[in-house]
């Protein structure tokens, strides 16, 4: 039986007896749910699996539109049920057998979790049918959702976007979806008030999709767990309570593997043997214009290494990805987060079920960790960039099947330094000096270098600071100050020294008065971010990674001052001349405050912009979008959720949702965040029940009944 919700306006409930009743066998199931200020669901209940209906009620109130269609994506259904251009997304799971393995892993979960999973679905089922005029026509098709669809969910993000995508395994046309993230933890050791620090920093696309975080705050029998997840989640994976917290950051660990197929008579070559495909035809349907279903016929192959794709290239590839036979990463998550002591936080890291992230763990005792984490195959030959590209897929030479455990991957604990960080570079500097070096690993484990200048600079920041108070690491969180200035400005001056051209004594009368702050009224970012395009040109993946026009590339040896200097000084004063033009052409004119161009703009919120490329160095994230015809910018990418917490008695946490905590049409918290992200505030994060009773706009109680579950 399925379970529904009545839902009580408010708390005005009372009994009055003289005659005393037994107590009941166990608690009522109800969620109360207090929704304060920014729109963050503070969920109650005397049971977990309440908390967890709650939560699947929270959300579909939030972001329900986008829940759907997410779990619509995931059953594989969205061309049956949107139309062609979901079809492309569709074929690819199937071919991956996404659907399929959801049914198994969900049936392969702990009893006693399936049954939150259960929960969480029934919510997102009860919100729904109580408010059927809340939820868009488009989507109700997905309707009732099931424990099934979470997993599908997680498990299409995890394996086959984060480990997986298309565009990194076999080549397909869409560009990869830029990902980053910031974390520290801070030991007492290093800290002014003595109690541990933790920055989360997720850096996402801003635009509505399977990378939009929610906050939330749960609170049931025997756990706390207050952050933020990706819609859809029934989990919280960037998440604190009052003992410890976790934050994670993308890495490079290569769980997956593209292998280059030699087709033979109609089968495929395979240790000096031509072995037959394994076939099976597969039905879908697509969504016409008019609304009929076309029906079409898919044939999947596999081999010994996986499922074969045809990529645009024309190379015929079979693709292996790790950790399909590990259904637990959303337990293992909830169980991180109830771990009662650094010890325990250990055993459940050693499942090794989460299939890739960094991992910073930070806790009230003082413990601090960072964990190279991810399910990694062992190679028996072969370095990072070998097993990068197409591997040869005709011999057991590259066959990978077993998996390193924990402990063979590089972990940094309590380190005498009193600090661990990471900026998406590899684990070499997860403190400094490192407690490890790259060379004992093996060569496929992460790459050794180059550090990003964000990277360098979230090291340096911390190596900067003797003791760090709380009030300095949330200073320190928005440095957006762009180090490249600082790598190339001696060597621009120099080379512009005998100029005489009017516009390259302006300009660079511009960079040497700039501090490389990138605030709203910065007057010459615009022109260096445009001098550094031209002189990394051309960009090679993400802007202005490239390093060959620098002097001094990056080196393992000097990793936090290199790469310093310009090659040819002769070409930097050409890129010079063409980043002058560029800027007027864009801009309008040579020094154009940051701000006026640069605009944080969500709904009718419009507000001058802060913050630069992590590329350049800055450590406050925006990733912004190109110029449009009237000389404006709006962010792409960068700035999600963050969070600092102050393990201390009470606990100590501020934060932010730069783009509000709720997309569904008519809420009151898709922009409300804006202007503290305009003006470099953040909020304070309410734990206690006293604080959010304070702060509170609405009350819901969810009481969960036996019903019959509604017709799909």
């Amino acid at each position: 039986m399925k379970r529904i919700a009545l839902v009580l306006t408010a708390l005005f409930l009372s009994a009055c007896s003289s005659v005393s009743t037994p107590p009941d066998p166990e608690p009522s199931p109800t969620a109360e749910i207090l929704w304060d200020d920014y729109g963050v669901p503070h969920i109650y209940a005397a049971r977990a699996e309440d908390v967890f209906y709650g939560y699947g009620w929270a959300q579909m109130r939030s972001h329900g539109d986008l829940l759907l269609e997410l779990y619509g994506e995931a059953r594989a259904k969205g061309a049956e049920y949107w139309g062609e251009s979901y079809e492309d997304t569709a074929v690819w799971l199937i071919r991956n057998d996404v659907p399929d393995r959801a049914e198994t892993w969900y049936a392969a979960q702990d009893p006693d979790f399936r049954r939150l999973l259960d929960a969480f679905a029934d919510g997102i089922n009860a919100y729904a049918a109580a408010h059927p005029d809340k939820i868009d026509d488009r989507v109700e098709v997905v309707l009732p959702v099931t424990g099934v669809d979470v997993i599908a969910h997680a498990h299409r993000l995890m394996n086959f976007i984060y480990v997986a995508s298309p565009s990194r395994t076999i080549g397909a046309s869409a560009p990869p979806v830029p990902a980053g993230s910031n974390t520290w933890a801070i030991a007492p050791s290093k800290s002014e008030s003595g109690h541990t620090l933790l920055l989360a920093n997720p850096h996402l696309p801003w635009a509505s999709g399977f990378f939009t975080y929610y906050e939330a705050h749960l609170i049931g029998p025997d756990f706390e767990m207050y952050g933020a997840t990706q819609i859809g989640l029934p989990v919280i994976r960037f998440a604190f309570n009052q003992r410890m917290g976790i934050a994670n950051t993308v890495n490079r660990m290569l769980g997956a593997t593209s292998y280059h197929l030699t087709l033979v008579d109609g089968g495929y070559l395979f240790d000096g043997e031509v072995r037959p495909f394994e076939e099976e035809t597969v039905r879908y349907q697509v969504r016409q214009e008019d609304g009929s279903l076309l029906e079409k016929t898919l044939t999947k192959r596999a081999t010994v290494h996986g499922p074969v794709f045809e990529r645009a290239d024309g190379e015929v590839i079979a693709l292996r990805v790790a950790g399909l036979d590990r259904p637990g990463m959303l337990q293992q998550y909830f169980d991180m987060l109830r771990a009662e002591s650094f010890e325990d936080f250990q055993t459940v890291m050693a499942r090794l079920q989460v299939p890739t992230f960094n991992i910073v763990y930070a806790d009230r005792d003082g413990h601090i960790q960072y964990t190279s984490n991810g399910v990694l195959p062992k190679r028996a030959q072969g370095d990072l960039a070998f097993w990068s590209g197409l591997v040869p897929g005709d011999n057991s030479d590259y066959l990978w099947s077993e998996i390193h455990p924990l402990e063979d991957l590089p972990i940094v604990a309590d380190p005498p330094s009193g600090f661990v960080q990471n900026a998406n570079d590899p684990p070499w500097l997860a403190t400094y000096p490192p407690t490890y070096k790259a060379e004992d690993f093996p060569s496929y484990v992460a790459p050794t270098g180059p550090f990003s200048l964000r990277a360098q600079n979230s090291v340096q920041m911390l190596l900067d600071e003797d003791k760090l108070s709380f009030e300095e690491l949330v200073d320190l969180k928005l440095s957006a100050r762009v180090t490249a200035l600082d790598r190339v400005l001696p060597d621009l001056i120099d080379a512009t020294a005998d100029e005489s051209d009017p516009d390259i004594r302006a300009a660079m009368d511009l960079l040497q008065a700039w501090d490389g702050e990138v605030d709203q009224d910065a007057d010459a970012a615009l022109l260096f971010e445009e001098f550094m395009l031209e002189f990394t040109a051309p960009q090679i993946g993400f802007p202005f990674a490239r390093q060959d026009a620098y002097c001094v590339p990056w080196s393992i040896d000097a990793p936090l001052s290199t790469p310093y200097g310009i090659a040819d000084k002769t070409r930097a004063v050409e890129n010079l001349r063409s980043a002058i033009a560029a800027t007027r052409d864009k801009y309008g004119q040579l020094d154009r405050p940051f701000g006026d161009v640069s605009r944080f703009q969500i709904d009718d919120t419009d507000l001058p912009g802060l913050g630069s490329f992590g590329n350049l160095g800055a450590f406050n994230v925006i990733t912004w979008s190109d110029s449009d015809g009237d000389h404006i910018r709006t962010p792409r990418h960068g700035e999600t959720w963050v969070s600092m917490v102050e393990f201390s008695d009470p606990i100590k946490a501020y934060g932010i949702m730069t783009y509000g905590n709720s997309r569904q049409p008519g809420t009151l918290h898709y922009d409300d965040q804006v202007e503290m992200l305009a003006e470099g505030r953040f909020r304070e994060l309410w734990l206690l029940r006293n604080q959010i009773e304070s702060n509170l706009r609405d009350r819901e109680v969810v009481r969960v009944d036996d019903a019959d579950p509604p017709a799909p």
